[in-house]
Formats: structure tokens, C-alpha cells, sequence
């Protein structure tokens, strides 16, 4: 019996001691799986971090990248504007080239006509002269003056115009070579000038006001541009919310299109980042004068020009800085500034890249003006051709009333002399018969007549 209870404790003891082990062992399995539940945790946190550093880094890799492409897209612009001002040379020259031998070929063909029409003329006349009696002859003679006099002041005119034409195109490409060297000249001059009267202009806005007004308007004398007819200043507007406008210069264009310019001066913050020392200063000073262009930019954009029917404008307006080295600067610093300006409508030009805008301006002006001679001379030349036609519609009525005085001239020779029972024939035979006469009609006398007919009929 003791040996059965010894037996079964051992049992017992035996399975208790298997169930506490398997507690244990399925508590330190629990533990390990919590374990490696934190590690796993703690390596996708890491891994997050991971992944946001390199996004970080691909995202300053993009824009060290679109800083490159921009720089690269300034320089590419540069670069352009240069070529830009090459190729209107090169292409000026052709033109002239062009035009002059043009004209040259236009003048040949001219003289031509005038050589043929003189000589049409003059066998048209001696024709005339030999068919008519002198009474007959001197009357046609007045009418066909009367028809080629205003032809020939016609011609005269005709021949003027593209004289005339051919004397500006000369001058106009000739022009535009001297215009183009002297603009890099004017764009040093005018910046020089500029930073002398920098000083000179701080802290009184009427004065800088009137000082770029200033500037502005040289560059506009200098452009070639007409005051009064390809350009206006001070005009005076209503925009559509009533407020009235001023801008500082209205842009003609053809077909009554405009450009508006208004003149903007920043100085103080400029003048401070120029004589700064410091980096820190000049980076002060550069955001302060880059806030105020973009101040500048606002007012402009917030006067709606192109809202106003007086104006038949881009939406656009030029805003002229007249300090070269003011704009560059702004530039240099703030890369977007164009885009930020563009956005409100509005394009910044300092005084080399307005004179080229208003070169061009006043190139299309040229163009234009061109045109319209071309259009004149084509329009004399189509008066002249019609002139022209209507005087051989003339001397074809003229040839056809010849032809039936030749006719009629003709039939009262044959009634006279030649024809059957002709008159001179029967008195001659009256004479004969033996009527009184006291003159006769001479042999001589009738060869003549024969040979005048003959020759009549001939002709």
C-alpha cells in the first residue's frame, strides 16, 4: 500500500513537474515573441528615418539640380540676346542687300517702259502726221497730249515713289547699324549716370520719381521713336473699377495696339547693399531692396491697365528700373523674381533691355511704314496700268476713226478721178466739147493727185 502511494506521488510529481515546465517554457516563448515584436518596431522606425533621409537627400539632389537648369536657362537667354542682336545684323544687311537690288531691278524695268512707251509714241505720232492734213493733225496732237501728259506725270510720280523709297531703305539700314553699336555705349552711360545720382536722389521719392521719368524719356529719344505719334506720356485713363490711370509711357503700335512703361526707382535698400561690407549686411540689404521691387510689381498689377478701354494692350505691363545694376543685383539674389513679376502681369526692363524692345518697336514701325509704300506703289502702278489701257483704247478708236476717214477719202478720190464717170473726167470732156474755161486742170496737177493715193492706200 505504501509502495502504491509512493507510485502514485511520483506520478504526480512527475506531471506537476511536466505542467510547471511547460508554464515556463511557453512564458519564455511569450517573452521571446514580445522581444522580437519591440525589435521589429524599432527597425521599422529606423527604417522610416532611413527612408526620410533619403527623400530628404533627393529632394536638395532636385533642387541643386533646378538651380543648375535655371542658372543654365539665364545663361541660355544671354546667350540668346546675343545671338538675337547677331542675327538682326546679319538679317538687316540681307534685307538692305535685298532692297537695293530691288530697287535697282525695278528702276531698269522703269526706264524700260519709259523707252518703250517713247518709242510706241513717237511711231504712233509720225503715223498720225503722215495720214492727216495739218489742220487734222494739229488737233489730234492736242488731244493725245491731253491723254499723255497726266500719264506722263504719272510716270513721273511713280518714278519718285520708288526713289524715294529706295533713298529710306538706305537710310533705314544704315540707321540701324549705328543704332546697334551705339547701344552698348548708351547702356554704360545711362548706368554710370545712374549711380552718380544715386546719392543724390536718397530718400526723396518725388525726386527719384522724376529722375526715372527722366532717364526713360532719353531712352525713348534715343530709340528713334516719334513723341506725339508712336509714343505718348502722361496719358490719362480710367480703368473698370473708374480709378483713373497715368501711366508714364503709352507704346504705339501698329493696328492700335499699345505697350504700357511705367518707371520704378528703388533706392535706399540698393544704395545700403552697395556700400555694405559684411555678407550679412549685403544679404539684409538684398532681401529689403528685392521686397521692394516686388512691392513695385504689386502697385502696378493692382492698377489693371489692360482693363481700360483706352488701352488695346497685352495683359502685361513693363516695368522700367532705370538703374542697371539694381536690376542684375535683384536677379543675382532672387532667381524667381521674373516669375513672380510674370504671375502679376508684369515685366521688369532695365534700360539695355528696354532699348532693344523699343529698337524693335521701331523696326516694326519701319516695317510698316514700308508696307504701306509698297502699298502706294502698287496702288500708282494699277492707276498707271489702267491709264495705260485706256489710252490704247483710245488709239485703237483713234486707228478706227482713220480707217474711216481713209475710206470716205477714198470713195471722194474715185468720185474726182479714178472712178468710172469720175468728175474730173466729164469737165475735162466739157472742156474738150469746147466750154468756156478760163483755168484748167493741169496734167502735173492729176500725177499728183495719183501718187497722193497711192500712197494712201498704201500707208
Amino acid at each position: 500500500m505504501e509502495f502504491l502511494l509512493a507510485f502514485i506521488a511520483l506520478i504526480l510529481g512527475f506531471i506537476i513537474g511536466y505542467i510547471l515546465s511547460k508554464q515556463k517554457s511557453h512564458k519564455t516563448i511569450d517573452q521571446f515573441k514580445l522581444l522580437i515584436s519591440e525589435n521589429e518596431k524599432l527597425l521599422l522606425v529606423e527604417k522610416t528615418e532611413k527612408e526620410i533621409q533619403i527623400k530628404n537627400a533627393q529632394n536638395t539632389i532636385a533642387y541643386i539640380e533646378n538651380e543648375k537648369e535655371t542658372i543654365k536657362a539665364l545663361l541660355a537667354a544671354e546667350q540668346e540676346k546675343s545671338d538675337l542682336l547677331g542675327n538682326r545684323i546679319t538679317k538687316a544687311e540681307v534685307e538692305y542687300r535685298n532692297v537695293v537690288e530691288k530697287l535697282n531691278t525695278q528702276k531698269a524695268e522703269l526706264e524700260e517702259i519709259q523707252k518703250k512707251f517713247t518709242t510706241e509714241f513717237e511711231n504712233i505720232a509720225n503715223k498720225i502726221l503722215k495720214q492727216n492734213s495739218q489742220e487734222f493733225t494739229s488737233t489730234n496732237q492736242k488731244n493725245i497730249s491731253e491723254i499723255l501728259n497726266p500719264l506722263k506725270e504719272k510716270i513721273q510720280l511713280f518714278e519718285q515713289k520708288v526713289q524715294e523709297t529706295h533713298i529710306q531703305g538706305v537710310r533705314d539700314n544704315t540707321s540701324l547699324r549705328e543704332e546697334v553699336k551705339k547701344l552698348y555705349e548708351l547702356n554704360s552711360k545711362i548706368s554710370e549716370e545712374a549711380n552718380n545720382l544715386t546719392k543724390a536722389l536718397k530718400g526723396d521719392n518725388k525726386k527719384q520719381g522724376n529722375w526715372g521719368e527722366m532717364v526713360l524719356e532719353r531712352i525713348l529719344e534715343r530709340s528713334g521713336l516719334i513723341k506725339g505719334e508712336e509714343y505718348e506720356t502722361q496719358f490719362t485713363a480710367r480703368n473698370d473699377h473708374n480709378e483713373i490711370l497715368r501711366p508714364d509711357v503709352v507704346i504705339k503700335l501698329p493696328d492700335n495696339k499699345h505697350i504700357i512703361i511705367d518707371s520704378k526707382v528703388s533706392l535706399i535698400a540698393y544704395e545700403q547693399y552697395v556700400n555694405a561690407e559684411a555678407i550679412e549686411d549685403k544679404e539684409k540689404f538684398s532681401k529689403l531692396h528685392i521686397d521692394s521691387l516686388k512691392s513695385h510689381v504689386k502697385g502696378l498689377s493692382e492698377k489693371s491697365y489692360a482693363s481700360s478701354d483706352a488701352f488695346n494692350t497685352p495683359d502685361f505691363v513693363l516695368m522700367f528700373l532705370p538703374i542697371e545694376s539694381s536690376f542684375s543685383i535683384a536677379i543675382q539674389q532672387d532667381i524667381e523674381l521674373f516669375n513672380f513679376a510674370w504671375d502679376k502681369r508684369v515685366v521688369i526692363v532695365s534700360p539695355s533691355t528696354l532699348l532693344a524692345t523699343l529698337k524693335t518697336v521701331e523696326s516694326i514701325w519701319k516695317r510698316e511704314k514700308q508696307t504701306q509704300n509698297a502699298i502706294e506703289i502698287a496702288t500708282e502702278g494699277g492707276k498707271l496700268y489702267d491709264k495705260f489701257a485706256s489710252l490704247v483704247d483710245d488709239l485703237k478708236r483713234l486707228g478706227n476713226q482713220l480707217d474711216t476717214v481713209q475710206k470716205t477719202y477714198q470713195e471722194a478720190n474715185k468720185k474726182l478721178h479714178t472712178g468710172s464717170g469720175n468728175l474730173i473726167g466729164r469737165v475735162e470732156k466739157l472742156r474738150q466739147l469746147g466750154a468756156k474755161n478760163t483755168k484748167s486742170i493741169a496734167e502735173v496737177s492729176l500725177k499728183q493727185m495719183e501718187l497722193l493715193t497711192d500712197d494712201l492706200i498704201e500707208e
